[in-house]
């Protein structure tokens, strides 16, 4: 049996005023009416399921007006999901005008009325119960929960329901909406939820449209952005990768330890076999385990050798070269001291035209490198990016409070920064920096000159991301509130809430009506000004965070510098603040830069102690002093200072010639290159002064012959490692990261020049100061003669030299002794290749600011308090066609748009922030507009005479809608409309009657070719927080990857634009996505240039290259193992030191190499020790004893970026130098070194028959 209704109403028009302009209906019993001829637009827009019959309704057309002005709120967020508003609208029809009212609307309090101009007596209907089908109301739901508000990138439930998105449900919401509190209602609707007859009411129970089905022919279903049932399930990230390990230990520990283990098993088992084999069959057990007995010359075939006829001839011809060319620079000292100094003048003088790059963005991002060309495209299309200038204010000394909302709710727990107190502090603070006034060339410049102000010219205040921007930036509007003798209904409280809710709303809907909008005319998100809050209870923050984003130019100098002097008296007047109440960490865009220059200024009188060190220690240990009464004539302080000016005369030579090619200089070439240049060249000079000193004159022999023999002698092996390393730097400057690039041309200039300027001004220069002692001259006072004490000038040996010689070789060198050095370094490299892989990759901020900085407390409330990452745009190349369906559909996230279209593909993103780093929904200008341009809504009008934009807030009867209320006009706009109606979107700001006006948000996302089409735009949205270097890179990879998944789906449909992620961060950062490939280039580049050069120099000795570039090879493992141990980096400054490490090696290594593969010593042990005592103390007191002394006063440098990646590398860098050259090498070369060269050892011994030089043979 069915139950039949009869057609009853409840109400019918408007009667007296409820509250301000909202009206209640006019209680009437009986049939419904038919409604006039001019609502039936109204009603076909709104209730179409009752335009049937003589459309007998139980509503007038004002109250239909009033049902549309009332439905334009949810309408601006909801309708872009048409079955969630057709539910919604079918919700609010029934309660307006359906003709059945009577069955489940029921009356519960009226009072009388008198009609002021009828003088008629009505009745008000104050209060009645709505009866809803609890089915209806949860189908309602599940339709509308999914859907986005993507201007605020919230759900829009969050906007609608009251409370949060995800406390938010179907008899909530529907409470919400009805309840006269909310500002909305004009009066009191209880629902009463039940799909069963109840008290003789029948619930309303129409029918719904679930959001994955259409509600006509016209409209599609739901957006999987809107719907989560279309999209299937959810995205899930890919699993972390599994540690490797075995045994439950790193992988790496255990097969390194393994290794280390059984190699230690197989070279003493060796080693103890050889031991006992040699025992046996030797008569002495101490001989050498690679002993090849030196029968003399005539049984010298049965010795290890090999006759190597090129190599003796190179190396000949090189002794024969530099010789005759040392005896030149001897005998001609003027003239080539003259031309040397012509040289430095010449190549200097280009130091007029030096230029020093301080730009960051040219520091780290090569000119054609991904992140720049990205940046490039998007400064051109866009804008550069704001500066910024941020506070993050606490209140330590303010306590938590509670609020107990009207009139009825849970207290709400209130942070300490949210008193009403503290607020009004921080806005005078805020008001006082808006009032900054700084001066540039005599003229004053404000925050107003130079702000980001979005809304200019119809509105010039300045965009001021603060939670007092949710209450105008007013102490009246923070002020206000509604209550009476005993109640507060509403104050700050309750529009902190609502606005954290709905940053967009125009109308907190409360009883305060205020609006939650910016002043600039913008949204302000809440998780950019609060922090320290859980989850996402805005409301529990413990920090406010005001940003000041200033506008930016990269071409236009005087405006930049316009902004920078504001800057300057913002941080003058932020630092000089004083409120006990408030705790302030700031930054601003100039911060960083001038911290980097403070703490570059504070540092410089430690590194001119400790080049004064290094100086001072090279003047005074070139002198081999003999007494107390030649001090002043056997010393050579002169030739000392002479020698580091000559080192400081190539850096000058280097920068200047580079300077004439117009490549710029950088901080890094600033600070490095001379450490570098000195220690190469005080290894050279050391060298070549104390092989002279050592050296006695033959007989007959002049000064000049004397000299250029000893020249002819070291010069190989200066002209090896200075080869070597010019080679493998200038190998570097194809790197394509800038720091490495531009160090590795300069440095590599650096040391050539040098070693020209020691092969001719510096010899010349210690041809003179020999003479100078012979003469019994003082040295500094080389006019002075000293007394003659009856001593002349012979050939001695330094202590030094005579420890190396007598004492350190041999113990080294002794059976017992080298096993152990062997296992020892083997160990020490197993170890570090095990940690090879731990090693961080960055550079963390917080490392290049001095320790007292103030951006350092700024860095550390960042990590602490915010909650949302630096914005991030996704930008769609120009070329796209936005005017067709199908390119909309693959760019659009509303309705009908694809499941893989680019706000989509963010959006999927953004649900799994951990793994993608994106932490909330894109800002979609493309959606917004399709909702403004709907016919249905109020945003878009015209003027029908003239077609010319009516905004919403335009009272004017001549103002029609752009589209009209027909199927074709409620479909996207396609072709010429789309183009015609998107500059007003473009144009349009924000008001209460249209929230969705695009001029704030996304004036500067679009680019409009002329009107005529769409060029490059972008979507906006943010990363998740970031903290440390790791986050930063990994956050660049992951939107890189999501940018290039949208551009593969969008090229199977047609399209042939890339899109790709744009952070202002990214040109700092993608170096390190190449980091590891880079090192691998840089130095493996190094390493082959050393292995060739050192092949050829020593006349195709592959042997001794192979050695020698596996000894460096193990520095620069251990150099990251030492980097894994104290926690250096991986990032620019380390690969250039760790390019100069390769450099340094060289000097450790070549020198010692050479000597071994020159020596004619039958076996390998007599050849490594006669190596080590020739060079090593050469070795040791130069570049080892130099370097050491200037390395330790930096250690107390105020900065930290000297202390980790100048002091602490560079002291690796020379202790590990120093033990594999003078430790390791020796050992090694004693067991595998090449054999003696037969044709070396004639050639040596046909030089030097018949002289006293003979003897050294036998050394």
């Amino acid at each position: 049996m069915v139950l039949v209704f009869s057609q009853s109403c409840i109400w019918y028009g408007e009667c007296g005023i409820a509250s301000g302009d909202k009206r209640y209906n006019c209680k009437y019993s009986g049939p419904p009416k038919p409604l006039p001829k001019d609502g039936y637009n109204l009603v076909q827009e709104l209730c179409p399921g009752f335009f049937y019959d003589n459309v007998s309704l139980c509503c007038n057309v004002q109250q239909l007006q009033t049902l549309k002005d009332n439905l334009q709120l949810p309408l601006q967020f909801l309708s872009r999901c048409p079955s969630c508003f057709y539910n919604l609208i079918n919700l609010f029809c029934e309660l307006t005008c359906s003709p059945r009212q009577s069955q489940f609307l029921n009356i519960t309090a009226t009072e009388d009325y008198i009609d002021p101009d009828t003088n008629q007596t009505k009745t008000n209907v104050k209060e009645l119960q709505y009866y809803v089908g609890q089915s209806f109301a949860n189908a309602m739901y599940n339709a509308c929960r999914d859907v986005e508000a993507p201007s605020s990138n919230e759900k829009a439930l969050g906007l609608l329901c009251g409370r949060d998105a995800d406390t938010c449900n179907a008899t909530n919401w529907i409470e919400y909406m009805f309840n006269k509190d909310n500002g909305q209602a004009p009066f009191t609707i209880t629902p009463v939820f039940s799909d069963l007859p109840i008290l003789g009411m029948e619930p309303m129970t129409n029918a719904t449209k679930g959001c994955n089905e259409s509600v006509d022919e016209v409209t599609g279903p739901c957006s999987c952005q809107d719907c989560s049932i279309v999209c299937g399930p959810k995205p899930q990230p890919p699993p972390p990768p599994v540690p490797w390990r075995l045994f439950g230990w790193d992988a790496m520990y255990v097969i390194m330890w393994v290794t280390y283990m059984v190699f230690l098993l197989l070279f003493f088992g060796a080693f103890f076999a050889v031991w006992c084999y040699r025992k046996r069959y030797f008569i002495s057990e101490y001989t050498p385990i690679d002993s090849n007995v030196a029968l003399g010359e005539d049984a010298s075939d049965k010795g290890e050798t090999s006759c190597n006829p090129l190599g003796a001839s190179f190396e000949d011809c090189l002794r024969h070269l530099f010789t005759r060319w040392g005896a030149f620079c001897v005998r001609n000292p003027g003239c080539v001291i003259f031309f040397s100094l012509v040289l430095i003048a010449t190549c200097s003088s280009g130091l007029v035209f030096v230029r020093v790059t301080t730009n960051p963005v040219d520091l780290w991002s090569a000119p054609n490198s991904q992140a720049r060309l990205e940046k490039e495209y998007f400064d051109t299309h866009f804008g550069p990016f704001f500066r910024t200038e941020q506070l993050i204010i606490q209140a330590p000394n303010t306590s938590k409070h509670s609020y107990s909302p009207y009139p009825s709710g849970a207290d709400v727990s209130f942070g300490p920064p949210l008193d009403k107190e503290i607020l009004h502090q921080v806005l005078d603070l805020q008001i006082a920096i808006e009032n900054i006034v700084a001066y540039y060339n005599n003229e004053t410049v404000t925050l107003q000159d130079i702000c980001l102000a979005p809304l200019s010219p119809y509105n010039k205040n300045c965009t001021i991301l603060s939670v007092l921007n949710y209450f105008q930036n007013s102490h009246a509007i923070l002020d206000h509130e509604v209550g009476d003798d005993f109640y507060v209904y509403a104050d700050y409280h309750t529009h902190f809430l609502y606005c954290v809710r709905a940053p967009a709303s125009l109308n907190d809907t409360s009883l305060l009506h205020d609006p939650c909008l910016g002043t600039f005319g913008g949204p302000v998100f809440p998780w950019l000004v609060l922090g320290g809050y859980d989850d996402q209870n805005y409301n529990n923050a413990t920090a406010l965070v005001i940003t000041f984003p200033v506008s930016n130019y990269y071409d236009d100098l005087e405006k930049l510098q316009r902004a920078q002097a504001w800057e300057k008296e913002f941080i003058h007047f932020v630092r000089n603040y004083k409120n006990p109440n408030l705790t302030i960490a700031f930054t601003s865009e100039r911060s960083i830069e001038d911290e980097l220059n403070r703490e570059s200024n504070s540092d410089v009188f430690t590194i001119a102690v400790s080049y004064a060190v290094m100086f001072l220690y090279i003047s005074l240990a070139l002198g081999h002093i003999r007494g107390c009464c030649r001090f002043l004539v056997d010393s050579k302080i002169s030739l000392g200072i002479v020698g580091i000016l000559i080192v400081l005369s190539s850096v000058a030579c280097s920068l200047g010639i580079f300077s004439y090619v117009g490549i710029p200089l950088t901080l890094i070439v600033i600070e490095v290159i001379p450490f570098l240049v000195l220690a190469v060249g005080v290894d050279n000079i050391f060298i070549l002064v104390q092989t002279y000193q050592r050296d006695e004159r033959l007989q007959g022999e002049t000064l000049d012959q004397h000299l250029g023999r000893v020249l002819g002698e070291v010069a190989p092996s200066m002209f090896l490692s200075s080869f070597c390393e010019t080679t493998a730097f200038f190998l570097g400057g194809l790197s394509s990261m800038p720091a490495v690039h531009t160090f590795s041309l300069f440095a590599g200039l650096a040391v050539f020049i040098d070693f020209l300027l020691q092969m001719t001004c510096f010899v010349s220069l210690l041809g003179l100061d020999i003479k100078r002692q012979e003469k019994n001259r003082l040295d500094i006072l080389c006019c002075v003669k000293g007394a003659n004490d009856g001593r002349s000038v012979l050939a001695s040996e330094s202590c030094l030299f005579r420890f190396f010689k007598n004492s350190y070789s041999p113990l080294l060198l002794k059976d017992w002794m080298r096993p152990l050095v062997i296992a020892v370094f083997v160990g020490v490299l197993s170890f570090s290749i095990a940690v090879l892989h731990k090693v961080e990759i960055g550079l963390e901020q917080s490392l290049s600011m001095p320790d007292d900085s103030y951006v350092i407390d700024y860095f550390r409330s960042l990590g602490q308090y915010l909650h949302s990452g630096p914005p991030v745009y996704f930008v769609l190349e120009d070329g796209h066609d936005y005017t067709s369906l199908h390119g909309q559909n693959m760019v659009c996230g509303g309705m009908g748009c694809d499941n893989d279209s680019l706000v989509q593909q963010v959006f999927n993103a953004a649900q799994l922030d951990n793994y993608t780093r994106i932490g909330f929904a894109p800002s979609s200008w493309i959606d917004d507009y399709f909702d403004w341009v709907k016919p249905q809504s109020s945003c878009c009008r015209v003027y029908n005479a003239t077609k010319q934009f009516c905004n919403a807030s335009v009272v004017d009867p001549t103002c029609i809608h752009c589209r009209s209320l027909t199927p074709e006009g409620k479909q996207r706009p396609q072709g010429g409309d789309f183009m015609r109606f998107l500059p007003m979107f473009l144009s349009d700001n924000p008001n209460p009657k249209c929230g969705k006006g695009g001029h704030a948000a996304y004036s500067s996302a679009v680019n409009l070719n002329n009107n005529t089409g769409v060029g490059a735009t972008y979507f906006m949205t943010y990363h998740t927080v970031l903290r440390n270097s790791a986050d930063y890179i990994d956050a660049l990879r992951k939107a890189r990857l999501v940018a290039s998944n949208i551009t593969r789906s969008m090229g199977a449909k047609g399209s042939n634009y890339r899109v790709f992620p744009y952070s202002v961060f990214y040109v700092f950062y993608e170096q390190y996505l190449t980091i590891i490939e880079d090192t691998i280039f840089n130095l493996g580049m190094s390493l082959g240039s050393i292995f060739l050069v050192t092949m050829v120099v020593l006349g195709c000795e592959l042997w001794s290259a192979i050695i020698m570039c596996a000894t460096i090879a193990m520095i620069l493992v251990n150099m990251f193992g030492v980097m894994w141990l104290w926690g250096i980096s991986l990032n620019a400054v380390s690969l250039v030191n760790l390019v100069m490490s390769c450099g340094i090696s060289v000097e450790f290594c070549s020198h010692i190499t050479r000597a071994f593969t020159v020596s004619c010593r039958r076996r390998r042990v007599d050849r490594a020790q006669e190596a080590l005592a020739h060079m090593g103390s050469s070795i040791f007191s130069g570049i080892t004893l130099t370097k050491f002394g200037g390395i330790v006063v930096l250690a107390f440098a105020k900065s930290q970026i000297f202390q980790i990646f100048y002091f602490r590398m560079y002291l690796a860098m020379v202790l590990l130098g120093a033990t594999h050259g003078l430790v390791f090498l020796p050992v090694l070369l004693s067991y595998i070194g090449p054999s003696v060269n037969k044709a070396k050892i004639r050639a040596t011994r046909e030089r030097y028959r018949g002289t006293e030089r003979d003897r050294l043979l036998n050394f």
